[in-house]
């Protein structure tokens, strides 16, 4: 499993250094990566994530059209602001997603770690729809998001995917910065 999880950590790689960059050339690394990953948590008796690279597969469809449709005239995405509801929508999600999931994989399965998987399962479920959306608020649970998983994947040994997300982390914020550099200009271009 050790190829397709530094195949998997490398394609990673390239779709999170193009979605901070805004380019919708994500996706296709993103989708290859997510079908990969599948295997390697499935592997490492990690349920909620592997399920949840099912749900990625389908939301990154959903963004890779989203995204063609939002981009500006530079061809690159423009980002929006999710706003003080949709926080409240997104907060109640994930801990919803948490509870729930954590609950039925320690209840019903020999999951590893079946809090912090479910953590890291409903958060990642709540960024990538928000940032298939174009949400700036996505980077904020993604940095929630890395630095959770980490600490496990390192408890796991998957080693190569904890130094992937240790990546993502700074990736993460980086494409906040970022974003927020893209919205503040077009606040001033608009002004």
């Amino acid at each position: 499993m050790a190829w397709t999880e530094l195949i998997a950590a490398a394609l990673g790689l390239v779709n999170v250094w193009l979605v901070v960059r805004r380019s919708v050339w994500n996706y296709p690394f993103g989708l290859a990566m997510v079908t990969l990953y599948g295997f390697v948590f499935y592997d490492a008796r990690l349920y909620s994530d592997t399920i949840l690279q099912g749900y990625f597969f389908a939301v990154q469809l959903f963004g890779w059209w989203y995204w063609l449709k939002g981009r500006g005239d530079d061809g690159l995405v423009r980002p929006e602001i999710l706003g003080t509801k949709g926080w409240f929508v997104a907060a109640g999600a994930t801990v919803a997603g948490t509870v729930a999931t954590g609950w039925f994989f320690a209840t019903y399965t020999n999951a590893a770690a079946p809090w912090f998987d479910a953590f890291i399962a409903a958060a990642s479920v709540t960024a990538q729809t928000l940032q298939s959306a174009r949400k700036i608020e996505s980077w904020m649970l993604w940095i929630a998001v890395d630095i959770v998983a980490v600490g496990v994947y390192a408890w796991k040994g998957l080693y190569p995917t904890t130094a992937l997300y240790a990546i993502f982390l700074g990736m993460s914020v980086a494409g906040l910065i970022a974003w927020r550099r893209q919205l503040q200009h077009e606040v001033v271009v608009q002004a």
